[in-house]
């Protein structure tokens, strides 16, 4: 695990013009989206999402942010390849465990909520 202690410095004002077009670039997808009506569908839609896209990629890649959240998923990928994934085995065997206990408390539930159930049906003799 990384344990940087480093602190981030103040963004840099290039960077608002940078988040500006970048929210320019996916506010036009969805203008472009709204705009466009009389085209199919799945055009408008990929109007939409290339878009976002464009814009995502242009933060991703030009600003102080973007660097620190593409740093972030590198590390995310790099600690994914460490977990040691359950077989299909155990995941079921697990699952079933997992079945096997909630019918049982489900049950001592009812059992508890019949026995104060009655209870009080005696309390109050009805």
């Amino acid at each position: 695990m990384n344990t940087k202690t480093e602190q981030t410095p103040d963004t840099p004002v290039g960077d608002y013009v940078k988040y500006a077009v970048a929210l320019l670039f996916a506010a036009a997808g969805f203008v472009g989206y709204r705009y466009f009506a009389d085209w199919p569908d799945a055009l408008r839609a990929t109007l939409a999402v290339a878009g976002l896209a464009l814009g995502a990629v242009f933060f991703a890649f030009t600003t102080a942010k973007g660097a620190v959240a593409r740093e972030y998923l590198s590390e995310t990928r790099f600690e994914l390849r460490k977990v040691v994934w359950p077989t299909r085995q155990e995941t079921l065997r697990g699952t079933g465990v997992i079945i096997v206990v909630v019918i049982i408390i489900s049950l001592l539930l009812a059992l508890i909520d019949f026995l104060i159930g009655a209870g009080v049906r005696g309390l109050l003799g009805s």
